[in-house]
């Protein structure tokens, strides 16, 4: 059962199109910050990146949500035959994109994102760089749905590979 605050107005949540909008700019903003993972394995594929801009031009008007979540479709396409941080770092530009449908998928661009950075990290770093991660990303949440998203990965944080709790606490 879907949580209704992250459930627009329209659809019968609570949600409104400022809050998923803010989600879904904080969503790109989380896969932007790993995105070079993928584009240093696939310089020539843009559909990455091209989600996250047409995820950004949604939360601004400027395109439809089904540009977005095609475009975030696209980019998890680009992830398939691909493993590490590479892949995890396409499947969170994915995540971010399709945020326009549903905007529960902004806790997926962030675990990607995180997912992303352990992998990339050597062994004996990968939680540390995920915990950081963890932190960096929450400081760029927009005041307006900080305490949204929190509640959100505590409640679904085992949905996301746990990447969102600090093993030492």
């Amino acid at each position: 059962m879907r949580d209704p605050r992250l459930v627009t107005l329209r659809r019968g949540g609570t949600l409104t199109d400022e809050h998923h909008h803010a989600l879904a700019r904080w969503a790109a903003t989380c896969a932007e910050d790993v995105l070079t993972l993928f584009e240093a394995v696939r310089p020539d594929d843009d559909r990455p990146r091209t989600a996250l801009v047409q995820v950004r031009a949604w939360a601004a008007g400027e395109v439809s949500m089904t540009v977005s979540r095609s475009a975030g479709g696209h980019a998890m396409a680009a992830a398939r035959d691909l493993r590490g941080a590479a892949r995890h770092a396409a499947f969170a530009a994915g995540q971010a994109g399709v945020v326009a449908h549903v905007a529960a998928h902004e806790l997926g661009a962030a675990a990607y994102a995180i997912k992303a950075v352990r992998a990339a990290a050597h062994a004996e770093e990968a939680e540390a760089a995920g915990r950081l991660e963890c932190t960096w990303q929450r400081d760029r949440l927009p005041a307006e749905v900080r305490e949204l998203v929190l509640d959100d990965q505590r409640l679904r944080n085992a949905l996301c590979w746990s990447v969102f709790t600090d093993p030492s606490s």
